[in-house]
């Protein structure tokens, strides 16, 4: 063991079990395997999850190459299968459907973004649309899949992906990580929390039979009741639902029906949206939506009339306000996953805000003085997390044209924030994008939503008008033909998984 100063935090308690704690456990445990430190994680076996699929963008892939683990097991493990995006419908107009993509949309032209040559294009009629350019696209609409080529001079070295699996599955995955390397797990459920009189500070979890569990630091997953963060510190809550009013959900898995997709697809609803995440062994669906214009009896119904194949169990209901804790990081508590705040999972970034919280913790680990300069810039970087991409879903909702119910007649009216309307503004002048703060979404996904919901700029880059109009429509016609015959070479998605990565059979 490495030698370490008296305040090195020696003992974590991470309070919650699910996709947050065991993620968090198996990365510290990781990070920590030269160092005298114990992890515990407390999770109930009384608590359930809802468990109907899980839905992630490739960061991810960041996340397991950390933790040195196989591709091909984790998906085999969690019965995973592989997403190239996103596919919108019933957003923009009832009846109209886009694709967000993970990748580029075709290479930029001497410094300037692809999609200004494309815009220019397109609108003098010498261009398919934007899709045609976005490998990733045309290969999850063919139904292909294959890992991104390693020789940079492929189009398919432009591949990019994420996958789509059994939360729960995934927690099992990472216990048996996290237990193997060490940490110890606990069966109990948490009675109450011990505070210091005089600090406030944290200083251990009383459990049902009033044993304690003492910690230095201590870690709450405990989902949305944020039993330390907020039960505890009373950290207060940002609540954001007057942007993005949605409040209650409604999941229930179904039977797989025919070959699973290469990607999620979103549904607009009435008063909501619809998830279709496809697994190996059955599809997770859910229904998100507003109480205020539909009850839980019709968010049911609008659910079960929707699946395309038998359901699997009965519904389960979720309830939250969307927003975010004022502290992420409060003495020695740091909320990780839905106690730090819940965006609804439309652009899936529930995971990635676990996956950023432990990256940014592990850039200011603390010692046993938590020292407010570090607490404060974690919680300064993370709240960029959040505020940007509750602009970008946002985005969805506000960017509609949609008039034929009150949800969507109120999105498309209200007032947004001004972070967002900047975006707005750029865009629709020049069809620029502009990334800021290491913000999570580039100008790929940008340019998808604002182009598949009709936001379409007054002109374009003045420098494309630089660039020969012969010359420039025969490089788009090589990258739409190039585009075509690499997806016409990819294998098809379920033939790729039974290859490498099927799970085993139950």
């Amino acid at each position: 063991m490495t030698q370490v100063s008296d305040g090195f935090v020696r003992n974590i308690a991470i309070i919650g079990g699910g996709t947050a704690g065991w993620m968090t456990a198996a990365a510290i445990i990781r990070a920590m395997k030269d160092y005298p430190c114990t992890v515990t994680l407390v999770e109930s076996g009384d608590i359930g999850t809802v468990g109907v699929g899980e839905a992630t963008i490739p960061p991810i892939q960041l996340f397991n190459r950390m933790l040195k683990v196989s591709e091909d097991e984790f998906v085999a493990a969690t019965q995973g299968t592989f997403k190239l995006g996103i596919e919108f419908s019933n957003w923009r107009q009832k009846g109209d459907s886009y694709f967000h993509p993970f990748g580029k949309y075709g290479a930029d032209i001497d410094a300037v973004p692809f999609h200004q040559y494309w815009r220019k294009m397109h609108r003098r009629g010498r261009a398919p649309a934007l899709e045609a350019f976005s490998l990733s696209t045309m290969a999850a609409k063919a139904g292909k899949f294959s890992p991104p080529s390693a020789d940079p001079k492929s189009v398919l070295s432009q591949m990019s992906h994420a996958y789509h699996f059994d939360a729960g599955l995934y927690a099992l995955f990472l216990r048996r990580y996290a237990e193997a390397r060490g940490v110890k797990r606990l069966d109990r459920t948490v009675r109450d929390v011990r505070l210091n009189a005089e600090s406030g500070f944290v200083e251990a979890v009383v459990f049902d039979d009033d044993e304690e569990l003492c910690a230095d630091f201590f870690i709450d997953c405990t989902g949305f009741r944020g039993l330390l963060i907020e039960g505890a510190l009373e950290t207060g809550y940002e609540d954001w639902s007057h942007w993005l009013p949605c409040d209650r959900a409604v999941a229930v898995p179904c039977e797989q029906f025919g070959a699973p997709l290469p990607y999620t697809r979103s549904t607009a609803r009435e008063a909501g949206w619809q998830w279709r995440i496809p697994l190996q062994h059955r599809i997770g669906n859910g229904y998100v939506y507003c109480s205020e214009y539909c009850d839980d009896d019709k968010a049911v119904s609008t659910l079960m009339n929707n699946l395309d194949g038998a359901p699997l169990s009965d519904p389960r209901h979720l309830r939250f306000t969307t927003g975010k804790r004022k502290k992420f990081w409060n003495k020695n508590v740091l909320a990780i996953g839905l106690s730090a705040g819940f965006m609804e999972p439309l652009e899936s970034t529930s995971i990635h805000l676990i996956q950023a919280a432990i990256a940014k913790l592990m850039t200011v680990y603390p010692d046993r003085r938590f020292d407010p300069i570090d607490i404060d810039e974690y919680n300064r970087l993370t709240e960029i997390d959040y505020l940007r991409i509750r602009d970008f879903i946002i985005l969805h909702y506000h960017a509609t044209q949609r008039d034929d119910a009150p949800l969507w007649e109120y999105v498309r009216n209200m007032s947004i924030p001004d972070t967002l309307q900047h975006k707005y503004d750029l865009y629709g002048s020049r069809g620029r994008v502009f990334r800021y703060d290491e913000e999570l979404f580039a100008d790929t996904s940008w340019v998808a939503v604002f182009e598949g919901q009709g936001i379409q700029p007054d002109r374009y880059d003045p420098l494309v008008d630089t660039y020969d109009e012969e010359k420039l429509a025969a490089v788009l016609e090589r990258m739409r033909r190039t585009i075509v015959a690499g997806v016409d070479s990819l294998p098809a998605h379920e033939d790729y998984i039974a290859r490498h990565c099927a799970a085993a059979s139950v």
